[in-house]
């Protein structure tokens, strides 16, 4: 089952951007671009979220509806 979480990207003057969330404490990821900050992040979520279901104090997340609105990045 997947689940949204929001996270925060941030543009770091050396020019790696770091990624949080609010809605997954402990989450930090940082890249070298957008994407593969995303894809680090998508994997720290999942090992955060496996570790907290373990120790039976799992996150809430909102699960994915049918519909959703997703914010798309476009480079020119």
């Amino acid at each position: 089952m997947e689940h949204i979480a929001t996270l925060h990207i941030e543009k770091l003057p050396e020019g790696f951007y770091l990624a949080t969330s609010n809605d997954i404490p402990g989450l930090v990821a940082q890249g070298r671009t957008i994407a593969e900050t995303l894809e680090i992040a998508r994997d720290v979520a999942k090992k955060l979220l496996e570790a907290r279901e373990e120790r039976q104090t799992p996150i809430q997340l909102n699960e994915i509806e049918d519909v959703f609105d997703y914010p798309l990045i476009v480079g020119i």
